[in-house]
């Protein structure tokens, strides 16, 4: 990583200008972050240095681990945290990445040349890469900044991850302090200054083996009276890392339980969406079948009709039936079926009529093929039978319309009298 390329004016609305425009830039220079998050990075930055002023957000190159550069957005600065009554400063830098906020951002631990990091540490890796759960369980878009920094110092608080390194005193006072003092350079760095002599939270590091603490102090205590020196055994120390180790643990079956559930959900989510498509194709089905259910209704009201009709017309030729049976076995054939009305007559008059022409237009075909009936009378007679045809087909054609009307007022009036 290089060093920060623009820095931003202390002043919360400059710093609000600076946000928006690196944010609004587009082109070659601009931000690799999704343009629909671009808003609630800078809120999330504005949120994040109103609460921590000791933070300030710039642009920065970052180097991935295969080489790849990006210029990215961080904060940069230090946070406080609270150790034995004391508020001491940790330099941290906070990047955020491309798939910010979506994922969460990457956070170093930053120290000075006088600084060292704690080996081992639960949380912070020797190159200074924090993990705590926060970060690995980071859900968009409840997780911001703000909580990350409040759980960064909580984490600290518990366990604090860098140490001063000793340094031999150039100029040895005739009655040395039995405690070093904290170191001077952080606190000038970040605006303060060191604190008075008197006992140090570095005797307590050195009792657990450890080198004094360079945490400069960002209030002293309500009370004015000397702190006092307080000792961490071997058996704290040990309880201490057996209580995070246990928190590593029961973190790392969360997150599996938490997988495991996941691809239960997904399992479940595709056997909803089979579920709900065949739900779909049964209704559909089913729609089907009342349809042809309404139909098949339809037609049997229609032959349950006919049916109506062809009992009335057997019950009426009944007696004609009777009466012909009575008579001689010659049974002439004009008696024995009567029409009902006159269409009915006029129907089958010219119905007939039309196939006996058929019938003479046929014999004349073959008397021209044998010779019997010469050309021109044969198409003298075929002109005229034609024309006659002609007739006789409009007419029973106007009858037959006539008589679809009647059929389907009587239909009407039927239904009529079943609905009733």
């Amino acid at each position: 990583m290089v060093p920060p390329s623009s820095t931003p004016p202390p002043n919360p609305q400059q710093i609000q200008q600076f946000l928006s425009s690196v944010l609004s830039q587009r082109g070659p220079s601009a931000l690799p972050y999704s343009e629909d998050t671009k808003w609630l990075i800078r809120q999330q930055l504005v949120s994040l240095i109103s609460n921590y002023p000791s933070l300030e957000p710039k642009t920065a190159t970052f180097t991935h681990n295969d080489g790849r550069s990006v210029n990215l957005l961080q904060a940069d600065g230090t946070i406080p945290m609270p150790f034995q009554g004391v508020t001491y400063n940790i330099p941290i830098i906070i990047w955020l990445m491309e798939s910010y906020p979506r994922y969460a951002p990457a956070v170093y631990v930053n120290p000075t040349r006088d600084m060292i990091i704690k080996r081992p540490h639960p949380h912070v890796s020797p190159s200074g890469l924090v993990s705590i759960p926060y970060l690995h369980n980071w859900i968009y878009p409840s997780s911001n900044l703000v909580d990350l920094v409040l759980h960064l110092s909580s984490a600290f608080s518990r366990d604090p991850p860098l140490y001063s390194q000793r340094r031999p005193n150039p100029n040895p006072s005739p009655s040395p302090s039995p405690n070093p003092s904290i170191n001077s350079s952080m606190t000038s760095t970040y605006g303060q200054h060191p604190p008075p002599p008197g006992p140090r939270v570095a005797a307590t590091a050195a009792a657990a083996g450890y080198p004094p603490s360079p945490y400069g102090r960002v209030q002293h205590p309500q009370h004015s009276q000397a702190r006092p020196t307080s000792t961490d055994d071997a058996a704290e120390v040990y309880k201490r890392n057996a209580m995070n180790k246990l928190v590593e643990m029961v973190h790392g079956d969360i997150i599996g339980m938490r997988k495991a559930r996941e691809v239960e959900m997904e399992g479940m989510f595709s056997a909803q969406a089979v579920l709900r498509r065949r739900e779909e194709e049964i209704n559909k089905g089913l729609k089907e079948m009342q349809d042809e259910k309404e139909g098949l209704e339809q037609q049997l009201q229609v032959v349950l009709m006919n049916a109506d009709v062809l009992d009335s017309w057997i019950r009426d030729n009944e007696g004609k039936i009777k009466n012909l049976g009575k008579k001689n076995n010659n049974v002439d054939v004009d008696e024995a079926i009567h029409c009902v009305d006159v269409l009915s007559k006029q129907v089958l008059d010219s119905t007939a009529a039309d196939l006996a022409i058929e019938d003479v237009v046929y014999s004349l075909d073959k008397a021209v093929q044998d010779g019997v009936v010469p050309f021109d009378q044969y198409l003298r007679n075929v002109r005229l039978l034609s024309r006659e045809q002609f007739f006789h087909r409009a007419t029973a054609s106007k009858v037959k319309e006539a008589q679809m009307q009647a059929q389907v007022a009587n239909m009407a009036a039927r239904i009529s009298h079943f609905v009733s």
